[in-house]
């Protein structure tokens, strides 16, 4: 059953195979994955390909459960520990709850310098961790000289180091490198010459790559090359060269060039070779040398455990010195001779035996990815080493390791017992129990947040249900919490992990509706925000939250493999909303209506269609026949010469209503014929082909496409889809042919006179008019529930639209992403965003300087990951050294006949700034230009502006006038004005 999991169960992996594909799912439900070592990074491994979908996963070990592995590994549990079951064992049946079509099995055989590797011949991937570098040669070798080559993956964390290399073989085939849509240029003009030069549309960058390949169509004149495909050399951001034109007939107009994805072949060395001669990943640009820094370290930390037996003592400085000797010997034989840094190796050493709960988080989603890019050959595999480390980041502090001997000890080793219990004794708010809110919930459960005995709890709150496609990523929930609340459902696996976790679970959305309960009192209580949020809009809103009560933020996101942290910290960074992404595209009206060029815009075209004709206009009607409840009202009404807003579309509904299964065929046909024939005709009509502008080009030439009229045949799925569709949405509701218009049209009296024609028809027939020909039940639209046939009438609407103006069509699961504007979303970036973000936790908690923290953004399909400084609060000057910053916030204490002149001479007086405006939120109440506003200047403040409920006080917003005269006014910082002087 699991190499066919994909056809079976579509829902459980919907938004995986946005990422992936359905080639490689397919693959990847075939392949046979082996892993040694289910320790914390092993366990992070294990779960993401899991969830993912491989055919069968055998992992290995030979370890008893400890204490220590409590705090590293989130499925070994205090009974486990109790009877020191073997961890693979104690984790099998946990790991393998995540996903019912993967089979799980373990292995405890012992794995050494001395066993018969052969066995490894049926995996088409071997992942080591906890493996000794000897074993990892020895294996490595084997794998490389299959045939084909079994994918070899070895990855570890050592403290706060960390390492991933990768091994695919001598050539290792790529079928598409980076997972994207491939462009599609329309072409403006291609010049006769060698090399032909092709320009891009006005102010439509091709964004390609010299190399590329891409081929034509539609283009009129030079038509040889309609079909052809030419391998491109990027001229400018407009244009691209093609080769040899010179000897084509004259181009015309029109064309579309469509970029080809053409296979890449990569190389891999062994681990032997690649050991002295590394190829690394480098992730931070203002740290170049830190990989091969790390590399060394590594290495020496490998061999001081061959030579000892062991690895080097937590905060042993003799030890540390022992690994510094090492290292430079090392660095002598590698083929860079590189630098040796000092305190690298030492804070290795000094932490080897810990270990770092987020770091092997970020590190197992970025190995996981490695895992399906080999089962797959779907994007750029890494070449061939990764390495991330904690230290290099942060100010050194004293690191005071206390052996308590619970599940801390090994994050103890990594942190020292201080920070560790200030994690313990954190309050921190989690909005949204999503799939990055359950990884963030996983990893406060290993920090051991919210745990302390007196301090210390963990709010979450998410007003979501738990649905089917949720359980291919959002890891704590399974299949009996289907549509049950996330935030309870997490909290409860979250105690599954650490039962000592103080965990406050709410259902409520975050926003100004919420203000009572998430008000200023609740954020100040916060040690720290995280978000896992979905959408820009709630980012925004909880980030002016964060300014407000000076609160730190953590931000993350991912889309497919791509993924985003930033860390918002008061006083030294700027906020979420000091920068805006540019607004997302929105198509306009003309082309939805009458000049689609690209199958979103029929897509969107059909979506406005069943939303205007199954949600907006029943909810009009109903409307209507709420104010106005009977017909015969309504009648005479009209009679009188009352205009009744909306009345004659309404009637218009109310007149063609069907009342049989013929009737609502026979519409459904007089709306087919309508969008997909007459339509075409009229516009054909109003511009016919030959149609040329003012300055003698074409009409009709790219991007515009002329229609052309569809004819209804039964034997087209997509004519009969939509017939039947439509249809059974009639039964429900029934609606005019009208695209959607605004509320308030002007009738004209014809139509009134139409209006009351039909009307006393439908009042005079045999047909009462009751009750329930009066209302309509409206369809909202629903992607996830493939039995409504939602998605199935827009993707034969938006298809036969396709086929109307000569647009490639899309199919059904594409079709569902754009209308249903799904994220594609995969576990493997989800887990290494929210192993990034604990990693600032852990940063924001200790309070460390701003040149310690990091944003990130990554690809793991390319793969990149970039580290970047944070951006520095900006200051305002005002004058004479007189600043401030968003984190700045002013505050004006006045009394019961304060008046609204007294607060102006008293934020003058106290901050020396002329005030020339005051806004209380979108509330003007004083624009000295406004009418009436000079008068205001006498009102006391309790008139003009109240606190809520549970409030003494009001923010304001004061503008100044700038020193230099011509320049607009400025808004200041937040002013807060506490109506009675507070008490010292």
């Amino acid at each position: 059953m699991a190499a066919d999991s994909m056809e079976i169960d579509d829902a459980l992996y919907s938004r995986q195979r946005y990422v992936l594909g359905d080639t490689a799912m397919q693959k990847m439900a075939q392949s046979h994955v082996f892993l040694s070592g289910i320790g914390g990074l092993g366990v992070e491994i294990a779960k993401n390909i899991i969830l993912a979908g491989v055919k069968a996963l055998t992992v290995h070990d030979t370890k008893h459960c400890t204490k220590w592995d409590l705090g590293i590994n989130f499925f070994i549990h205090e009974d486990d520990v109790t009877s020191q079951r073997n961890r693979a064992e104690a984790t099998l049946h946990r790991i393998a709850e995540l996903n019912p079509y993967v089979h799980v099995a373990a292995s405890t055989v012992p794995l050494d310098e001395t066993t018969d590797l052969s066995f490894l011949k049926h995996y088409q991937c071997v992942i080591l961790t906890e493996v000794s570098l000897l074993l990892q040669k020895k294996i490595n070798d084997f794998c490389h000289a299959q045939q084909p080559p079994i994918k070899f993956i070895s990855a570890d964390v050592y403290g706060v180091c960390s390492r991933l290399f990768c091994d695919f073989g001598d050539e290792f085939e790529v079928l598409d490198t980076t997972g994207e849509e491939p462009k599609e240029i329309f072409i403006s003009n291609i010049t006769q010459s060698n090399p032909g030069i092709v320009t891009c549309l006005e102010n439509h960058p091709h964004r390609l790559e010299t190399g590329q390949f891409l081929t034509f169509r539609e283009v009129n004149g030079m038509s040889c090359l309609n079909g052809s495909t030419h391998q491109i050399t990027v001229v400018s951001p407009y244009s691209f060269s093609i080769g040899d034109t010179s000897e084509m007939e004259p181009y015309l107009h029109g064309g579309i060039a469509v970029q080809v994805k053409t296979p890449k072949m990569c190389y891999f060395e062994r681990l032997e070779k690649q050991i002295t001669n590394p190829l690394c990943l480098v992730a931070d640009f203002s740290k170049p040398e830190a990989p091969l820094q790390i590399h060394v370290a590594m290495l020496a930390l490998n061999h001081f455990q061959e030579n000892f037996g062991r690895r080097p003592n937590i905060g042993c400085l003799q030890d540390a010195e022992e690994m510094l000797k090492i290292a430079m010997s090392i660095s002598e034989t590698l083929e860079n001779k590189p630098q040796v840094n000092g305190d690298v190796v030492k804070w290795l050493s000094r932490t080897a035996q810990g270990f770092l709960p987020p770091l092997a988080a970020a590190v197992g989603g970025v190995a996981s990815q490695e895992v399906l890019k080999a089962v797959t050959g779907k994007f750029s595999p890494l070449q061939q080493w990764v390495r991330l480390s904690w230290f290099l980041d942060i100010s050194c502090f004293c690191l005071l390791c206390l052996h308590r001997g619970d599940r801390y000890d090994a994050l103890r080793a990594c942190i020292g017992d201080s920070l560790c219990q200030k994690l313990h004794d954190l309050n921190v708010f989690l909005v949204g129990c999503g799939a990055i809110g359950c990884e963030m919930l996983k990893n406060f459960a290993l920090l051991g947040v919210g745990t302390g005995q007196d301090k210390g709890l963990v709010t979450i709150t998410d007003p979501d249900l738990i649905e089917k496609s949720n359980l291919n990523r959002q890891f704590l929930f399974r299949p009996h919490h289907i549509q049950k609340p996330k935030s309870y459902t997490a909290a409860e696996a979250t105690l599954n992990i650490n039962p000592y976790i103080k965990i406050d679970s709410d259902i409520n959305k975050v926003c100004p509706a919420t203000e009572n309960t998430y008000s200023d009192e609740f954020y100040t209580k916060q040690d720290v925000i995280v978000t896992a949020l979905d959408n820009v809009e709630a980012r925004r809103y909880i980030d002016s939250r964060c300014v407000a009560n000076l609160r730190p933020l953590i931000d993350s996101g991912t889309m497919g493999t791509k993924g985003h942290t930033e860390v918002i910290v008061p006083h030294l960074t700027e906020s979420y909303n000091s920068h805006r992404d540019p607004p997302e595209e929105e198509i306009p009206f003309c082309t939805l209506k009458s000049f689609p060029a690209a199958i979103e815009h029929t897509i969107q075209w059909a979506r406005d269609k069943f939303e205007s004709s199954f949600s907006h206009k029943p909810s009009l009607f109903n409307k209507f026949w709420q104010t106005y409840p009977s017909a015969e009202e309504v009648l005479q009404r009209i009679k009188s010469g009352e205009s009744l807003e909306g009345c004659f579309h309404v009637v218009k509904t109310l007149s063609r209503r069907p009342r049989s299964w013929t009737q609502c065929v026979e519409l459904a046909r007089v709306k087919f014929e309508k969008y997909f024939s007459h339509k075409a005709l009229q516009l054909l009509h109003s511009f016919p082909l030959d149609t040329r502008l003012k300055d003698g080009s074409l009409f009709w030439q790219s991007p515009k496409r002329p229609p052309f009229p569809v004819k209804f045949e039964f034997h087209d799925p997509f004519s009969c889809i939509l017939l039947l569709k439509h249809c059974t949405h009639l039964q429900v509701v029934q609606t005019d042919e009208t695209a959607r218009k605004p509320d308030h049209i002007p009738v004209s009296s014809e139509d009134e006179r139409n209006a009351i024609f039909q009307l006393e028809k439908s009042i005079l027939s045999n047909e009462a008019l009751e009750t329930a020909d009066l209302q309509m039940k409206p369809i909202s639209f629903e992607k996830d529930d493939d039995s409504n046939g939602h998605i199935d009438f827009i993707t034969a609407a938006s298809n036969l639209r396709a086929k109307m103006y000569n647009i490639d069509p899309a199919d059904r699961f594409k079709t569902k992403r754009i209308a249903g504007k799904i994220i594609p979303a995969i576990a493997t970036a989800t887990a290494a965003v929210s192993g990034l973000v604990a990693l600032e936790l852990i940063k924001v908690v200790g309070g460390y300087p701003a040149d310690a923290y990091k944003n990130c953004f990554l690809n793991l399909a390319i793969p990149i990951m970039v580290f970047t400084e944070i951006a520095e609060v900006r200051r305002t000057e005002i004058r004479n050294g007189i600043s401030f910053t968003i984190w700045d916030r002013w505050t004006i204490y006045g009394k019961e006949d304060f008046t609204l002149l007294d607060f102006i001479n008293a934020v003058r007086e106290k901050y020396g700034i002329e005030p020339t405006m005051v806004v209380q939120g979108v509330k003007m109440l004083y624009v000295p230009v406004m009418p009436g506003h000079i008068k205001r200047l006498k009102l006391t403040m309790q008139k003009l502006v109240k606190p809520s409920a549970d409030k003494k006080y009001v923010d304001l917003t004061v503008s100044f006038a700038p020193e230099t005269d011509g320049e607009e006014d400025l808004p200041g910082p937040p002013v807060r004005y506490y109506f009675v002087q507070e008490d010292n």
